[in-house]
Parts: C-alpha cells; sequence; structure tokens
C-alpha cells in the first residue's frame, strides 16, 4: 500500500521539517519517488480534515522542489521518478521545475505529451492543455498518475463539455479514493452538476461530500457551490433531501449553510424555501436553539415581509440587535423596515377628477358619421390598459408570482387627452391605476430585487 510504504519515510521528513541540521543531506538522499508520495499522504491528511498538516505541505513541496530540480536524466530513468515529476506538477509544484525536468528527461513520446499538457496546464494555457491530453485516457496509466490526470482533464472540460469532465471526476475518484484527488474530484462535480442542472447528480456528490470531507479546508469553496446549487436547483430538491444532507454536518456548519440558503432566497424571492431554512436555523440542534440569532429573525423576516401578517414582522424586525449584525446585513436590515414601512403608510390623497376636455367645435364629428369614424386605431394609447408581459421579475430573472403589473399602475397627465374606449377600464376607476396599496406593493417587489446590490460577504 501506498501509505504503508511510505510512513518512515514521512516520520523522518516531519523532524526535517523542524530545522534538523541534517536536512540537506536526508533530502539529498532520498529518491524524487519517496518525497512525492510523502507529500501525497500529506496532502490526504489535509483532505480528511488535518488542518495541522498545512505547513508540512508547504515544506514538503519545497523540498520535493528542490530535490526534483538536482535529479539527473540518470534518476528519471526510474519511471516512478518520471511520474512523480509530474504528479508533484499537478499537486500544486512549480511549472519552471517541470518544465527543466522534463527537458533533462529522455522518455517515450506519451510520456513527454503528457508533459507537455501538464505544464501548458500549469502555466495557463488550457486549449494547448487540452490538445496534448486528449488522446491519453487516465484509466490506463498507473492508478497515482492517472488519478491526477483525470482531475486536470475534468477541470479543463467543464466549461466546454460538462458531461465528459463528470465522467473523467468519477474516474478520478475512482482511481485515487479516501484522498485529496477525490475532495477535489467531488467538490468540483457539485459545481459542474449545478450548471448542467443535474439536481440527482449535485444531492449525491454533495451528500458524499459531506460524509467524507466536510472538514476540509477546502470545504469552504463546497459550501459556496452548495447553497447556490439550493437556490438554482430549488424546483427540483425536496427539503426532506435538503434535510438529509445537513443533518450530516455538525450543529454549527449546518446553522451557517442554512442561514446562507435563507439569506439567499430571500434575496430571490423565494419566499417558501427562505422561511423553511430560517426555521431549521433557528431550531437548531441538540437541545440549542438558535432563536436569539439576529441573522434567523432578519432572514424569517425578509420572507414575510409583503405578507398580511406584516405588523408582526415589523415589530420582529425592530427587536433584531444591530450591533450584532455585519455592515452588509445591516443595510438589508434598514431596506426591510423601509420596505415594511411603506406596505403599512397611509394610501396617499388620490388626485381630483378632471373632467374630459370638450373638443372645439370646429373639430366636432356630426352625428350621422360617428359610427364610420369608430376605428380604433385612430385613437390615443389608452391609459391603465394592461400588459400580458409580466412586468416584476426576481433578482434570477424569472417573473415573480402574484405581482402587481407595473404598467398597471398609469401615470395620470394633467395634459394627457384621456379619449378611452368603453371596453377598457378608465383611469380613474380602473383598481389597477387606482389602488394605492397595489402601488405600494408594486414599489415593494422593486425594492427587493434590488436588494441585493447592497449585501455585504456572505454571514460567517
Amino acid at each position: 500500500m501506498r501509505r504503508a510504504a511510505v510512513t518512515r519515510p514521512l516520520i523522518g521528513l516531519l523532524l526535517l521539517a523542524g530545522g534538523h541540521p541534517s536536512a540537506g543531506f536526508a533530502q539529498d538522499g532520498l529518491q524524487p519517488y519517496q518525497l512525492v508520495r510523502s507529500l501525497q499522504l500529506v496532502q490526504d491528511r489535509i483532505a480528511a480534515g488535518d488542518h495541522a498538516a498545512l505547513p508540512m505541505q508547504a515544506k514538503l513541496l519545497e523540498m520535493a522542489d528542490a530535490r526534483l530540480r538536482t535529479a539527473d536524466a540518470e534518476d528519471y530513468k526510474d519511471p516512478k521518478n518520471f511520474r512523480a515529476l509530474l504528479v508533484y506538477g499537478m499537486s500544486g509544484g512549480n511549472p519552471v521545475t517541470v518544465e527543466a525536468a522534463t527537458s533533462r528527461a529522455t522518455r517515450d513520446p506519451q510520456s513527454l505529451a503528457l508533459a507537455k499538457g501538464v505544464i501548458d496546464y500549469l502555466n495557463g494555457r488550457p486549449g494547448e492543455a487540452i490538445e496534448a491530453l486528449k488522446p491519453i485516457d487516465p484509466m490506463a496509466l498507473p492508478p497515482d498518475l492517472g488519478a491526477f490526470l483525470a482531475l486536470v482533464k475534468g477541470s479543463l472540460l467543464a466549461g466546454d463539455q460538462p458531461a465528459a469532465a463528470l465522467g473523467l471526476l468519477d474516474e478520478a475518484r475512482l482511481l485515487s479514493p479516501g484522498t485529496l484527488v477525490e475532495e477535489a474530484a467531488l467538490r468540483r462535480s457539485v459545481g459542474i452538476a449545478v450548471a448542467q442542472g443535474d439536481a440527482a447528480r449535485f444531492a449525491l456528490a454533495s451528500t458524499q461530500y459531506v460524509e467524507r470531507y466536510l472538514y476540509s479546508p477546502y470545504a469552504s469553496q463546497f459550501a459556496d457551490s452548495f447553497v447556490s446549487g439550493v437556490i438554482a436547483l430549488h424546483m427540483s430538491i425536496s427539503q426532506d433531501k435538503l434535510a438529509d444532507i445537513t443533518s450530516m454536518m455538525d450543529s454549527e456548519r449546518e446553522k451557517v449553510i442554512y442561514l446562507r440558503i435563507a439569506r439567499r432566497a430571500a434575496i430571490e424571492g423565494l419566499n417558501e424555501l427562505s422561511a423553511f431554512a430560517s426555521a431549521r436555523a433557528e431550531q437548531g440542534r441538540d437541545g440549542n436553539t438558535n432563536q436569539d440569532d439576529p441573522r434567523a429573525l432578519l432572514y424569517a423576516s425578509l420572507s414575510t415581509v409583503t405578507s398580511g401578517t406584516i405588523e408582526d414582522v415589523r415589530a420582529k424586525l425592530g427587536k433584531i440587535d444591530r450591533s450584532r449584525l455585519s455592515d452588509g446585513d445591516r443595510d438589508l436590515l434598514d431596506a426591510a423596515q423601509a420596505i415594511a414601512g411603506e406596505v403599512v403608510a397611509p394610501p396617499a390623497a388620490l388626485p381630483p377628477e378632471r373632467p374630459v376636455p370638450v373638443p372645439a367645435e370646429k373639430f366636432a364629428v356630426p352625428e350621422a358619421t360617428k359610427a364610420q369614424s369608430a376605428d380604433d386605431s385612430e385613437l390615443p394609447q389608452v391609459e391603465g390598459a394592461i400588459s400580458e408581459q409580466p412586468a416584476v421579475t426576481a433578482a434570477s430573472g424569472e417573473p415573480v408570482a402574484n405581482a402587481p403589473d407595473t404598467s398597471a399602475v398609469a401615470a395620470t397627465s394633467a395634459d394627457a387627452a384621456t379619449v378611452t374606449p368603453a371596453s377598457a377600464p378608465s383611469p380613474a376607476t380602473g383598481p389597477e391605476a387606482t389602488d394605492p396599496t397595489d402601488a405600494a406593493m408594486t414599489r415593494t417587489r422593486r425594492q427587493l430585487d434590488l436588494i441585493d446590490q447592497m449585501l455585504g460577504a456572505a454571514p460567517k
């Protein structure tokens, strides 16, 4: 087994990292593949949640870099050392070192093509890297190298060929289970599944990640993708499935995830999801509730800020401790209070009705010819007419359900002619045009759609 084979070298390296005087000598005495395998072991520990191993990773990268720079052509005749060079590069190594060492190695054409693809990848040339690596099958390579190659190819193809990318990431996991490679492959699979709209794959990859790598130092990236996925795929992911995934988290991480979901859902106008996430954040676990968390109170209030219980919402907003909120959430609280205030504000006085202007006698139409001149195309545009296109949209670009049509709230110009057919609602009496509550609700939804422009970072 790879882990057992490197245990003793790693113990020695742990001592050397502390500044042992013979560090240079011991480093020169180790083969490149031994150093790189030790690096992989440390990275696997990091993926499993051992954050204390992070400094050791940096030290091993430094030692492996120095050893690979001094390795000569004879060293690279050993296939294990050449593979180690490429694995080092794909593990976060120095591309200059990889390129210089490759020039000294006399390998077969496929190995050199693989090296070229890795160097292009490290130097930010994705097009060239894809072309060089395209014919190379990760499953045909030794597992230690094939796993990294599958991860790199999957990452390169994620944008243009997401289905192929997901297949390659599966191969990476198959070749290297329980390692940093699998952690990265799962994390990237979550994001690709969201972009694909694949709710089943999103839920599966999220479940596997939480089960195995919740304490990885890279888990914050997973959390970002997870929250975005829940929002984007809310129509396809049940609340029960969401609860199943978060139940595997510790209580503090679960609370933060639900707070972030509630916040995003409130901004997007997903009131049901926001209410569910806020309730779960308040509920807590193991007898520890979070009902005094001002963020949970704020996000729960946002989901009902335009509901029939607006007075209760205003009371809740008034009890929130502003000093415990971030700057962004204080702005959000101010906006919510302003919106709630508008909803309950007294209706503005309606302007007095103006009589329809009487046309001058020289423009009067004889009674005998009125029926012949009833062509609607001759009439001015009807005020108060309701458009068939939804005028209010959420931040996601989707029409807001049950939102009043802004085109129905027509401004009445004192100087405009008001010739209106009998079949159209009167601008003075039509409910869409004159109801101040509808007008206030329209302004409210507009403000909610724009709240996200003043938000700060997600709650920590």
